[in-house]
């Protein structure tokens, strides 16, 4: 399958059998990296990232990646471009691509990765934005398949709000056929738009979409319970209104004994303990916490390599 020059905006672009295909290739990039073999399809290439928000996860996994491929990653901040003030979005996708080989793009508004690859000749990979995170979601259904989890028909609950992780979840998941459970307080719930997409989808994946305002009734026999922070980056003045909102949308020892005794549990991090999960439940052997951050790093170098490698 070839899939290279492709941008990586949203899983919505890919179909089930790429995503699959991905997939597959990040378990195969792992299993080398792991066995200490070569693996250097970006020798001689370059990567652009480009942050408007500050990152741990995202900054690491994908300069690291372009190191262990035989690449370079160039870090733009914030100060460096002044994305859409300073310069014009038009202006720095056509300059980055007459110099670099694939652009990554951590942002606010989703808007702007969606013009840097309108107006790039070289990939775009969407590196977070306010409405998907979907670098995020392809290490999610990677952990959940080292865990022995087949996706096809898997319940897999969502806590918290309506966010960029979970439409990710639902946008890559219901096309892999996962049951999906959203469990948000009203008024925080996943738009209309999300919903009428998983049902058109559902109909030919198997997959699903069930809201919720019941935590309960999402964690009951669930194989895979996810949770994020309550506030996001960018909604500061919203935290207060958010502990109100969220209070007891949580992961906890309750919560997690309504699950399937295996089921396993995941948070993108960074995490507030006590708030969206409790430390215990985090630090449990059902905890692939910190197993979905290191495949951030496999499911990424997959990627890059697919999109802007040379296999």
């Amino acid at each position: 399958m070839n899939l290279k020059g492709r941008d990586f905006l949203t899983l919505k672009q890919f179909t089930a059998e790429e995503l699959r295909y991905l997939l597959d290739f990040a378990h195969e990039v792992k299993r080398r990296t792991k066995a200490g073999e070569s693996f250097t399809p970006m020798r001689g290439k370059v990567m652009a990232m480009i942050f408007q928000k500050p990152s741990l996860r995202t900054r690491v996994s994908f300069e690291v990646g372009m190191f262990q491929m035989g690449g370079t990653a160039l870090y733009l901040a914030p100060s460096d471009i002044g994305l859409g003030s300073r310069e014009p979005v038009r202006d720095v996708a056509k300059v980055l691509s007459r110099q670099v080989d694939v652009i990554m793009a951590r942002v606010f508004g989703h808007e702007i990765v969606e013009a840097l690859a309108e107006y790039a000749s070289v990939p775009v990979i969407n590196g977070l934005s306010d409405y998907v995170h979907p670098c995020q979601a392809l290490a999610d259904f990677q952990t959940i398949e080292e865990r022995g989890k087949t996706l096809s028909r898997l319940k897999l609950a969502f806590i918290g709000d309506g966010n960029n992780v979970a439409r990710s979840l639902v946008f890559g998941g219901v096309r892999l056929g996962v049951q999906v459970w959203v469990a948000s307080p009203p008024g925080y719930q996943l738009e209309p738009a999300v919903q009428l997409w998983a049902e058109e989808e559902g109909k030919r994946s198997g997959g699903s979409l069930t809201l919720t305002d019941s935590v309960e009734e999402a964690a009951k026999n669930a194989d895979v319970l996810y949770t994020d922070v309550w506030a996001s980056m960018g909604q500061e003045k919203e935290v207060q209104a958010r502990r109100e909102a969220f209070r007891g949308y949580q992961i906890n020892r309750e919560i997690l004994n309504l699950a399937k005794p295996d089921a396993v549990v995941l948070h993108c991090l960074p995490a507030h303990y006590g708030e969206e999960i409790t430390e215990d439940v985090a630090d449990s052997p059902q905890s692939a916490i910190y197993d979905e951050a290191e495949n951030r790093l496999h499911a990424q170098k997959a990627l890059v390599a697919l999109l802007a490698g040379e296999l």
